[in-house]
């Protein structure tokens, strides 16, 4: 969950750093005046989507390490890690990747993460808190989730669709915006505070229900990394592990955990919309059901 939340939270950032550039610049009114050229507007809207997106991707394992305190293991200073090392190596080539960073990461909750660019250039990272509850081959189905992430492209394939959503969310907002200036307010320049207003609240609506998509295939995404665990390390011990994990979570959760909704589906249903995450039961009753 944390690695979602920091992509969709860098992206965000990046978005409003782009808008308030070219809002200082003068950008957005030069394109309110040439509102009626919808595919230059679109093209436009495309770079600066696209580009907010694919920067977030770039930078992601650098803000994890950074944001998360992860710890990359070059030698192994232990057993423990030494088998971690060797289990992530064998793991990797049963998915058909190459071998991942691989890092541990301060934390009392079970957690893992695997992101990255590039399905052979990607970070594989896990809590002490997992290392220290589950036993190893709870903790290899976790990889193996991990590494399914990383086998299907899901950190490049979650940027490209968050680029076309950002993409239509600002070509959406600059034509609503430039309906409101020039067809109510009656401002034919394009740069009134209307145009502004109405630009900045369609991207807020916009980006809600843009969000609601993305998280819906992160769900998604779930379901196939598990199957993806259990086909590398087995079916029942990826059972055992979101076991294991539904166990963890009766402990009260940190604030930056719960901030992230890492509780897995807990709550009203309408904010299960808005989770990265299916809750576990979903997951364990997914796997219980799937064809041997």
């Amino acid at each position: 969950m944390k690695r979602i939340a920091l992509f969709v939270l860098t992206n965000i950032a990046i978005l409003a750093m782009i808008s308030l550039i070219a809002q200082l610049t003068g950008l957005n009114a030069w394109l309110a005046e040439r509102g009626g050229n919808l595919g230059a507007l679109l093209v436009l809207a495309a770079l600066f989507g696209f580009g907010g997106s694919l920067i977030s991707l770039a930078i992601s394992k650098w803000m994890a390490v950074r944001s998360l305190g992860v710890q990359v293991i070059g030698e192994p200073r232990s057993g423990g890690e030494h088998w971690l090392l060797e289990t992530v190596r064998s793991l990797a080539h049963g998915a058909g990747v190459g071998m991942p960073q691989v890092g541990i990461f301060p934390s009392p909750q079970p957690n893992a993460f695997a992101t990255g660019a590039s399905r052979d250039h990607a970070l594989v990272a896990v809590s002490s808190g997992l290392l220290n509850l589950m036993n190893q081959s709870e903790i290899e189905a976790v990889l193996g989730h991990e590494l399914t992430h990383v086998a299907n492209g899901d950190m490049v394939t979650l940027a490209l669709i968050q680029g076309v959503m950002n993409t239509f969310v600002m070509f959406l907002s600059w034509i609503v915006g430039n309906i409101v200036d020039r067809s109510i307010l009656r401002d034919n320049a394009g740069r009134g505070i209307g145009y502004l207003a109405t630009v900045w609240l369609t991207q807020i609506v916009l980006g809600i229900l843009a969000m609601l998509l993305v998280m819906w295939f992160s769900r998604w995404r779930e379901f196939r990394a598990d199957a993806g665990g259990a086909r590398l390390a087995g079916r029942e011990r990826m059972i055992a592990a979101l076991e294991r994990l539904r166990g963890a979570q009766d402990a009260p959760l940190p604030g930056q955990m719960h901030a992230f909704g890492i509780s897995g589906g807990e709550g009203r249903a309408w904010a299960r919309l808005f989770m990265s995450h299916p809750p576990l039961e979903q997951r364990i009753a997914a796997l219980r059901a799937a064809p041997e």
